[in-house]
């Protein structure tokens, strides 16, 4: 990892005779040392904002005006190749192509500024040692889909490109199953439903996520009210029509109904809290991630395989909340 933690940041000018190019091609030609893949990304993580404008700009196609400048934030470099870390994963399946695993609450995914090392990868380079293929080249686990830090439950990495590119196709195709179980603030009516609305960052702060009136990316979740514990709090089962950033955390806030504990989009908890007795209220506030477990996942892990579908129990953290409001 990069020795120096602060972001390295460059401002481009739009020069004359580039009216109307697309932001990501504009950055590209200017930025020779970073790919358009990467500065795509950036922009998508909400680290690119025209000068003077607080806001950033999300949308790698939107088209540049002459005379406009552009803030690109670039974090600092992470450690190129991640390292092995023995680390305890509770494995539900595993063969030669894929590996499933019941991932717990505060695990990152992923290297990343921030968290370097400790992660789900640096487990599975230890755990899957000579067991992974080049998969792009790179002995490396095939990460197709996230769940957050605070979010636990079922994850599926492949480990050689034959998986890789199969489970890729049916995630793009949104035919693999997920279901998730979260433990939401108040009571959705009607009881079974469709959340719409784009999703996009923030404006107000990108390092959120929101439904977005203009802009972002479309997004539907359907949900269903599995259990009720008066009129506090709910049990809420909800499936994954798209896959954006967050887009439970955020369509559950959308709609006035939180997951308990999510430390971005927990909206009116504080107010919420004083309705508990102290049991209760002691029993959310000792919860440090948002209550939210991926229960259900369901696939094939190579082209002609038989679907494998896992089903996960509700972590005891989580299943002890839901315990003081039952009573």
């Amino acid at each position: 990892m990069s020795v120096n933690d602060e972001p390295t940041t460059y401002t481009v000018p739009v020069p004359a005779g580039k009216d109307g190019t697309r932001l990501d091609r504009l950055l590209a030609e200017a930025l020779d040392d970073l790919s358009r893949t990467r500065l795509k990304a950036l922009i998508e993580d909400g680290r690119v904002r025209r000068s003077g404008d607080d806001d950033p700009v999300d949308d790698p196609s939107c088209k540049v005006r002459e005379g406009q400048s552009f803030v690109v934030e670039v974090p600092p470099a992470i450690a190129a190749t991640p390292e092995p870390q023995p680390m305890d994963l509770n494995v539900v399946y595993e063969d030669e192509n894929v590996i499933v695993i019941d991932k717990l609450a505060g695990l990152v995914v992923h290297p990343a500024p921030g968290s370097p090392d400790g992660t789900l990868v640096n487990a599975l380079l230890a755990h899957c040692a000579g067991g992974l293929s080049g998969i792009g080249g790179v002995e490396r686990p095939g990460i197709v889909h996230r769940l957050d830090k605070g979010t636990s439950g079922l994850m599926v990495v492949a480990k050689n490109d034959i998986a890789h590119r199969h489970l890729s196709e049916q995630f793009h195709d949104r035919t693999v199953e997920r279901a998730y179980k979260a433990l939401v603030w108040g009571v959705p009516s009607p009881g079974a439903g469709e959340i719409k609305g784009n999703i996009g960052r923030s404006p107000s702060n990108r390092k959120k996520m929101a439904v977005v009136k203009r802009g972002g990316k479309t997004a539907l979740t359907r949900y269903k009210v599995l259990e009720k514990f008066g009129d506090v709090a709910s049990l809420v089962e909800c499936r994954l029509a798209t896959g954006r950033t967050h887009q439970i955390r955020v369509h559950m806030a959308e709609i006035g109904h939180g997951v308990i504990g999510d430390p971005l989009y927990g909206r009116g908890s504080k107010s919420r809290l004083g309705s508990l007795s102290d049991e209760q209220r002691h029993a959310v506030e000792s919860l440090n991630h948002q209550a939210l477990h991926a229960y259900i996942i369901g696939f094939t892990p190579i082209p002609g395989a038989d679907t494998l579908r896992y089903e996960s129990a509700i972590h005891s953290d989580i299943n002890c909340l839901l315990e003081f409001f039952a009573n």
